[in-house]
């Protein structure tokens, strides 16, 4: 019998989890943006002393889970999963970055999406009593990026407007059983949905369907209204999938308002800083949840947010078949004040 499922899509966790420490590091552009005083380290080149941007984005993901367990005062061996992965070609990144923990790992791949996938597993392992202390982290980093799924940086390629900029950054969190808060509170797993976009420059108009659809599920699910998060905020839609997530909602019925944000925005100054339509990529919204909006839970300025990560489940492969460009987002619930789940 399922106990803890409300609606089609959404959990309520009995027992959440306590987001016990997050950290984020970041690449000198990402640093040099709004946000920059919020993130943990900003490494002062793409290569971070590595051979490769490859290398580097391993070095990043390495990092970031060493400043996570030693800021939770969590010793390895209380560690019982790590859930990550990232965009690189069977995640090596996360891959690489981990092996040497020596912590089960489970390895998962959700596109910029995967940092919302990873804290909805984590979550359910916790609550369901199958875990005390979960590690969820992704990292993304621009150069590899670029390299694998559009051109080489050296052909010096121009752009269109609606690209978007893959953040250079890893960011993660250590979820536990055991914890003041914040809690996450309900997880709303999204669905495939694919309107047709094949453009693989315009990430935040393929995105932007399912991020809409996830959120309007959660309330739905939940019966809960905008109105009951201080913030919610999407992945990385960018400028251009933020309208569009924004006018399919209201065709719906539902209006966010000013509460509604997306992280492909929140982490570069698009007046100073050449990032066309906004950031986008697995280190974008992991990057900005650790280090800003954790920072702003912690600190009593948000209350609850709904963190919406978007993921453009596309590869090399599916662009040479000619394909469209699938596309997935997952709802996770996080509040200061855990609100016992049998109340809605």
């Amino acid at each position: 019998m399922k106990v803890k499922k409300k609606g089609k899509q959404t959990v309520l966790l009995k027992n959440p989890p306590t987001i016990i420490s997050t950290a984020a590091i970041v690449g000198p552009k990402e640093g040099q943006g709004p946000l920059g005083i919020y993130f943990d380290e900003i490494i002062n080149d793409e290569k971070w002393g590595e051979k490769s941007w490859e290398k580097a984005e391993s070095k990043l993901m390495r990092e970031t889970f060493s400043k996570i367990v030693s800021k939770s005062n969590i010793p390895y061996d209380r560690i019982d999963y790590i859930i990550a992965g990232d965009l690189l070609n069977q995640c090596i990144a996360t891959n690489f970055g981990i092996r040497e923990t020596g912590i089960p790992f489970i390895g998962i791949y959700g596109a910029c999406s995967t940092m919302g996938e990873s804290l909805g597993i984590g979550s359910i392992l916790i609550d369901g009593g199958f875990a005390d202390n979960v590690i969820c982290i992704t990292s993304s980093h621009f150069c590899s990026a670029e390299k694998q799924f559009r051109l080489p940086l050296e052909q010096g390629s121009q752009r269109p407007p609606s690209a978007q900029w893959t953040v250079t950054g890893s960011g993660g969190a250590l979820l536990s059983a055991n914890g003041d808060g914040p809690f996450i509170t309900r997880i709303t797993t999204g669905k495939i949905v694919d309107m047709g976009i094949r453009d693989s420059n315009n990430m935040g108009a393929a995105m932007a369907p399912a991020a809409a659809d996830t959120i309007l599920a959660h309330f739905s699910d939940t019966g809960l209204t905008p109105d009951y998060y201080d913030m919610i905020v999407t992945g990385d839609l960018g400028e251009i999938g933020r309208e569009i997530c924004d006018e399919l909602l209201a065709s719906n019925g539902v209006y966010l308002g000013g509460r509604f944000n997306d992280c492909g925005l929140m982490i570069f100054d698009r007046k100073k800083q050449d990032a066309h339509a906004g950031g986008s990529g697995c280190g974008c919204s992991a990057s900005v949840f650790a280090g800003f909006l954790y920072n702003q839970l912690t600190a009593g300025k948000l209350g609850r947010i709904l963190f919406v990560p978007t993921g453009a489940l596309l590869s090399q492969t599916s662009v040479q078949q000619n394909e469209t460009i699938p596309c997935i987002a997952h709802a996770v619930s996080v509040e200061v004040n855990f609100r016992n789940q049998s109340q809605g």
